[in-house]
């Protein structure tokens, strides 16, 4: 029997034990579960309560094909019920093995068709300027293989040229892409104008230092994995 929530990090085990049927993408959701725990916990301004609320952060996984991890901390989190991860993919179920932000409380964006979500982030910062909404920041979470489409590219050196503050992507690198870059992902975001760190992506007290860090640039933290 699962726990209830709320839960920590050491109780995630079990919630993606229950989270069956997707074995293919383990590693790929697995490689995210540290930085996805360290915003949700630590970082992003969200509400379970108040999943909807305007002045949230928003947080746009666009590595949506593997959301394993996600699922299992939007379960500790309060966000879905942990019982639920029972029927992940399922017909009847509302996790799919894409995430669905009609169906999942907590939800931003539907992903899971790499290259999407980043230049959806610069677009939600885009609206939050707009309407004036000061504190609430952006945050895109992509793959390092991910960033081998193009259209990744128009949205980091849109957002360097209008110096979206509010705006942080994380690079979970697990040296999976295909062509690499030349001095890594982050050198490739800083000639484009944006901040760049690089950390290792399982310390979770590096992640949180990096992830709180702002200024008046777009940022864009690599985080380092094995797998």
């Amino acid at each position: 029997m699962l726990t209830s929530t709320p839960l920590g990090y050491d109780d995630l085990p079990p919630l993606l034990t229950a989270l069956t049927g997707d074995e293919k993408h383990d590693w790929s959701a697995l490689s995210t579960l540290d930085v996805l725990w360290v915003l949700y916990d630590r970082v992003l301004r969200v509400d379970p309560r108040a999943p909807g609320d305007p002045d949230r952060d928003r947080f746009l996984l666009s590595k949506g094909h593997g959301p394993a991890a996600y699922y299992a901390v939007l379960a500790a989190k309060g966000f879905i019920d942990v019982e639920s991860l029972r029927g992940f993919g399922r017909f009847e179920s509302a996790l799919g093995h894409h995430p669905d932000r009609v169906l999942v409380p907590g939800v931003e964006i539907s992903s899971g068709s790499l290259g999407h979500g980043l230049p959806i982030a610069v677009g939600v910062t885009l609206a939050l300027e707009a309407r004036r909404q000061a504190g609430a920041r952006v945050v895109c979470l992509v793959g390092d293989a991910e960033l081998d489409e193009g259209s990744n590219w128009e949205a980091v050196q849109l957002a360097g040229r209008l110096g979206l503050g509010r705006l942080t992507v994380v690079v979970v690198d697990n040296r999976s892409s295909t062509y690499h870059w030349p001095g890594g992902a982050g050198a490739r975001f800083a000639l484009e104008g944006w901040d760049a760190a690089r950390v290792d992506g399982r310390d979770q007290d590096a992640l949180q230092r990096a992830l709180e860090a702002r200024g008046a640039r777009p940022s864009v933290v690599v985080a380092e994995v094995q797998r």
